[in-house]
């Protein structure tokens, strides 16, 4: 059996979970996920993972955070001003909006805090800062 390689297209079912065992995405409930190694399109840790298996070969890896979503980034929390929100929008703390960037992309964000003047928006993405760990299968 051959060992996947950078620049190998393969299929993979994984199910990934928090350091508590809660599940937060997985892939057993639809088809394997398909993507070409070596092009940055997973969390480094997840290519490193899937580097030297062979199809029908399975492994459990811990993926530290600094190989996963890497860590919590303070500037990423931004403060805006409550008068740049729609006045029907009633802002909950826990809530997520997509806001446009400069570049025309779109970014989930969460409100972690309202005040009256202000609303501290979270566009850190939800997994930063956590190691996780996935059960990896070679499917293809």
């Amino acid at each position: 059996m051959s060992q996947v390689k950078d620049g190998d297209t393969v299929k993979v079912h994984y199910t990934g979970t928090l350091e508590d065992g809660t599940v937060f995405d997985t892939s057993r409930e639809r088809e394997p996920m398909e993507f070409t190694l070596g092009q940055g399109q997973l969390i480094p840790g997840f290519e490193k993972a899937v580097l030297g298996m062979s199809v029908g070969e399975s492994c459990n890896v811990n993926i530290p955070a600094d190989e996963a979503y890497g860590p919590v980034r303070d500037e990423m929390h931004l403060q805006v001003p409550r008068d740049q929100f729609p006045e029907d929008m009633e802002p909950e703390l826990g809530m997520q909006l997509q806001v446009g960037q400069a570049e025309g992309q779109g970014m989930v964000v969460v409100i972690t805090e309202i005040s009256d003047e202000q609303i501290t928006l979270d566009a850190n993405h939800p997994l930063a800062g956590k190691d996780l760990t996935f059960d990896i299968e070679l499917v293809a």
